[in-house]
């Protein structure tokens, strides 16, 4: 038995930190003032969402970001408790300081700058068991979070399994398509797949330990499209609420950004969304589309601020839960669903920000120049460990290698992973005082 599990099996003598949701608060709300008061929340606030830090102080940060992921899966469960038709599964539907403690923390893993930093850190790590946000998140979680020397925040079993949005090992979904004439400038070929690391194994068989054995064989099957990274087939019922509203929040709210700070083209969103909704069959976006672009187009935060609103509204009504077959155990079994015509709808949305919001060159070179910020830092204390890394992190180094490095930068912020950079490379900045 490792480490972990020895200090888990203790911990769980307590026999509340199952996954009863009702009549167990007090824990979920440990869990969500933990994850609040760490480290890795804390720096989510100088992490970049879409935007790079500094070309503004009004959009979404990591941690903005995550605030509304909270309160969109808050609001999602306030609707689901209050439909009839939940009756028979209300007690299962999370708590609001569950839900909110698995939203505030699904994102903790984050590298600096954005999905390039992501691929960065993946680049270097692709031979040493990769590096994935969703990953990184269940590592610190479960190890490297504060509150315990040997099992990170310390968290209910229910949080934990909660954040998992892929349950997969690295090495078993790792599938990289060859690139002829690979050139060391474009790194994109080397995005992670979506998995937690296989120095976790421990971690989720103890999450997954409750259920019976068909239904963790099931919960961790894949599909194996080919070429490419195999994916994940299944997700707990909670982790369906906190996607959903994470996807509410990434597509919605980064489209309000986009349009305060003028990067959205009026005839573009008129050709590529409102053309394409127009087409689609009655809904209430439709219904008052020239109230709704008038109200988005405006100069009036207060304007775009009701149409974003009724949006996230329209969105949150339509979520409704479903059965999976296969599986016994409810928190399995139940997923949450969007009806069909309000996904098109997010869907469409998340595609216009996705294609003439975040990939416009003017972002996309912020994006790269945190890439080559991170593929230079890892490499230098790679070549360098004993000389330059800090001395506690040497002291993981020796234990784990290269991970000690990923741990180490993957946890930096923007602006500290700039000023490091700085620090090592430029002549004139720097100073014996400054501290990593």
């Amino acid at each position: 038995m490792s480490v972990w599990l020895e200090r888990r099996s203790e911990l769980e003598r307590n026999p509340s930190r199952g996954f009863n949701s009702t009549g167990q608060d007090s824990q979920y709300q440990r869990d969500r003032a933990r994850i609040i008061h760490s480290a890795s929340f804390r720096s989510l606030q100088s992490k970049t969402q879409v935007l790079g830090l500094g070309e503004s102080d009004f959009y979404r940060t990591r941690l903005t970001h995550s605030l509304e992921v909270a309160q969109v899966g808050s609001g999602i469960c306030e609707w689901l408790r209050d439909q009839k038709s939940n009756e028979a599964h209300v007690d299962l539907i999370p708590s609001f300081s569950l839900i909110e403690a698995i939203c505030l923390a699904h994102d903790i893993g984050h590298s600096p700058f954005g999905h390039g930093g992501e691929v960065a850190m993946n680049t270097m790590m692709r031979d040493h068991g990769g590096f994935e946000a969703n990953g990184q998140t269940l590592r610190i979680l479960a190890r490297l979070g504060e509150y315990s020397p040997s099992c990170g925040l310390d968290l209910t079993r229910r949080t934990m399994l909660g954040t998992i949005k892929y349950p997969a090992f690295y090495s078993e979904v790792c599938e990289y398509i060859p690139v002829e004439n690979e050139n060391s400038l474009n790194i994109d070929h080397w995005s992670p797949p979506k998995c937690i690391y296989d120095a976790e194994r421990d971690v989720l068989d103890w999450l997954l330990e409750p259920f019976s054995e068909e239904d963790r064989s099931r919960f961790l099957s894949l599909e194996r499209p080919k070429p490419g990274h195999a994916k994940t087939k299944y997700k707990c019922f909670d982790t369906s609420i906190m996607e959903l509203a994470d996807d509410i929040a990434y597509g919605v709210h980064d489209l309000e950004d986009a349009l305060a700070l003028g990067l959205v083209d009026r005839e573009a969103w008129q050709e590529k969304v409102v053309a394409v909704l127009e087409s689609f069959d009655s809904n209430p976006v439709n219904d008052r589309m020239d109230e709704f672009n008038q109200l988005l187009f405006s100069s009036s935060a207060k304007d775009r601020k009701h149409a974003i609103s009724r949006l996230v509204g329209y969105l949150i009504r339509s979520i409704y839960i479903d059965e999976q077959d296969g599986f016994e155990a409810d928190l399995l079994r139940l997923q949450v669903r969007m009806e069909s015509m309000a996904y098109k709808i997010l869907l469409l949305i998340k595609d216009f920000v996705m294609r003439d919001v975040i990939f416009r060159p003017e972002l996309q070179m912020l994006q790269y120049k945190g890439q080559r910020v991170v593929v230079r830092l890892f490499e230098i204390f790679a070549a360098n460990p004993k000389r330059l890394l800090p001395v506690a992190v040497y002291e993981q180094y020796e234990e784990c290698g290269y991970r000690a490095i990923a741990d180490f930068l993957s946890s930096m912020t923007d602006v500290s992973a700039g000023k490091l950079y700085h620090k090592l490379l430029s002549p004139t900045s720097g100073s014996i005082f400054d501290r990593p």
